[in-house]
């Protein structure tokens, strides 16, 4: 059986069902049980706050994590250390009110987010630190002694 279109001179496809311009009910249904439904669902609408983005660099004496999330205070963070899983989170509220002489104008906002790391046996959890400097929030992981890389050395052969 040949599955061949006809073409026009023109060239353009011809559809000989103009009925198929028009969604069936089951692929109307289709499409929307087949989106990515999470990503509605996980979007802040009106926080203002998004999962901020990370650079992790490794030096040879430890691991540097780097955060963007400008507009926070140092006091808006809380790090956590458990069992080699490093959490970073935020919550922020916010209450506005301005009162006029015929009304009351009262405005909420909360905003957070929580980002977690299997850090590697090789960090020494002992001296994990941090800073928060011009809307960055920078941790250092140091490695421990023996993770350290050693510089390269000539053996003499014997």
């Amino acid at each position: 059986m040949s599955n061949l279109a006809t073409v026009p001179k023109n060239g353009s496809l011809a559809n000989s069902n103009s009925n198929q311009n028009f969604p069936t009910l089951s692929n109307w249904l289709d499409d929307i049980f087949n989106r990515d439904l999470p990503s509605v669902f996980t979007s802040n609408f009106n926080t203002g706050i998004t999962l901020p983005k990370v650079n992790i660099k490794e030096t040879a004496d430890a691991f540097i994590v780097e955060m963007a999330v400008p507009g926070l205070k140092k006091s808006d963070f809380q790090l956590d250390l458990d069992n080699q899983v490093l959490s970073i989170s935020t919550e922020t509220k916010e209450e506005n009110e301005q009162k006029e002489e015929n009304y009351t104008r009262r405005e909420f906002g909360y905003s957070s987010f929580k980002r977690t790391f299997n850090l590697p046996e090789s960090v020494n959890d002992e001296k994990i630190n941090a800073n928060y400097e011009n809307g960055i929030l920078s941790i250092l992981l140091p490695k421990k002694e023996e993770a350290k890389q050693k510089p390269a050395r000539s053996i003499k052969i014997s």
